[in-house]
């Protein structure tokens, strides 16, 4: 990766927000030089923060630099842009997110980027090809969730929201600027972007544009640090490249490790089935929790819980102590008690849930389309809900259920279970 050196004008709507970060940078630099003993005292203090907010991070870049800036005498902005692709947050984003709050807690400023502008472009780290583009209006709907979701782990008193389509819907002559910051031979060294050359994949030119765009956030919100997974670690250490070609500052880049989702393999993600989403029931949280493998426990304790596995509990015990902790964040204590025996309930005695939330279906001449009916009552697609059919994840009152047209009496007050722990009682409207 490499940079040209070109210095332009931060952007319109962004002179204040240079001026501050210009101030608080040379006003450290300027502070009085303290006594040998008192300067040994500070070095060291700082040295300890940096140490305990980089822990359990893959990279903290350069080295050193953590300290660095922590002994510049105020509170850093510690910058995470994330893309409304999708619109519920799972258990992988947390790990971030519980960073950041490492920060708040210690005194420092979090900038959380809703990336409405990039999602339009969609980020290709990790992918084999390119992301389908998404509406303005869904864009919307998952930035309003996002932020939301994402107050379940950060202090929203002292975090400061930013959508990026603010700085980013720029006039041409900003964006030739920041063009100029970069190479294509620096892009295309990605190993994404490297992969599907010698595939011979085709790479869009706005997929070029993304890790540039994400690099301007920061010079936008004037990054002291910025947090990401280890799959974000180019476009993060662009984003330094960026600012020194702005003439600002360089963020420290700090890497979290991806979490498994449940199928302990691949990285946690809705696309892949394999996530646990925050504001998902308990009972499905505490259910999930449970379907981890064994050798995925180790790191659910230590990225979720920031402690390891009691040594004295075995996978099962520890499962469920994780499982009851994970409700108890996102739901209650309370939840959590209720959770645990609704799963011995329906998975150890087998019996149904005690209480069964009704979904109501409209009847007409002909057979109910089931795909249909599951993706009203349970908030998935109906190409999804085809795919549990035939994969024989749909039950009726415990026997499974293959068809896709069903006859509205087989259906009107029967219990309807999708996968192991979704129920729902039908009721003809």
């Amino acid at each position: 990766m490499g940079s040209t050196g070109f210095s332009a004008h931060v952007g319109p709507g962004n002179s204040g927000r240079r001026a501050a970060w210009e101030t608080s940078w040379d006003t450290a630099a300027c502070a009085p030089t303290l006594g040998r003993d008192s300067s040994i005292r500070v070095i060291a203090r700082t040295v300890d923060q940096a140490e305990e907010l980089a822990r359990d991070a893959v990279d903290c870049l350069p080295a050193g630099e953590l300290a660095r800036k922590l002994g510049l005498g105020r509170p850093l902005r510690v910058k995470l842009g994330i893309d409304p692709t999708a619109p519920d947050i799972h258990l992988g984003h947390t790990v971030v997110l519980g960073k950041l709050r490492a920060f708040q807690d210690a005194g420092h400023t979090v900038v959380l980027i809703i990336g409405d502008y990039t999602a339009r472009v969609g980020d290709p780290s990790g992918r084999s090809d390119t992301r389908p583009q998404l509406t303005a209006a869904e864009i919307e709907a998952n930035a309003r969730t996002f932020q939301e979701q994402a107050f379940k782990v950060l202090d929203p008193d002292r975090v400061e929201v930013e959508r990026n389509s603010r700085w980013l819907d720029m006039p041409m002559h900003d964006l030739f600027g920041l063009l100029r910051t970069t190479t294509v031979g620096a892009l295309l060294e990605r190993e994404d972007f490297a992969r599907r050359r010698a595939a011979q994949a085709p790479i869009s030119m706005l997929e070029l544009l993304y890790p540039l765009m994400q690099g301007y956030d920061s010079v936008a919100v004037a990054a002291d640090v910025e947090i990401g997974g280890t799959d974000q670690k180019f476009n993060l250490l662009l984003g330094r490249d960026i600012q020194r070609a702005y003439g600002m500052p360089e963020q420290v880049v700090l890497t979290m490790p991806i979490l498994v989702g449940t199928d302990g393999v691949r990285k946690m993600s809705k696309s892949l089935g394999n996530q646990i989403g925050v504001r998902e029931p308990a009972g499905e949280i505490y259910g999930k929790t449970l379907s981890i493998p064994d050798g995925a426990l180790a790191d659910y304790y230590r990225l979720l819980l920031g402690r390891p596995v009691p040594e004295d509990l075995g996978p099962r015990d520890a499962k469920r102590l994780l499982a009851r902790e994970l409700v108890g964040r996102f739901h209650s204590a309370e939840a959590a008690d209720r959770a645990e025996a609704e799963f011995d309930r329906i998975h150890i005695a087998g019996a149904e849930p005690e209480e069964i939330e009704e979904a109501r279906f409209e009847t007409g001449a002909g057979p109910v389309h089931l795909p249909g009916v599951i993706a009203e009552a349970f908030g998935m697609s109906r190409s999804e809900a085809r795919r549990l059919i035939g994969q024989g994840g749909v039950h009726l009152d415990g026997a499974p259920l293959e068809e896709i047209d069903v006859d509205p009496a087989r259906l009107d007050g029967h219990v309807l279970r999708v996968g192991k722990r979704r129920f729902r009682r039908l009721v003809a409207a």
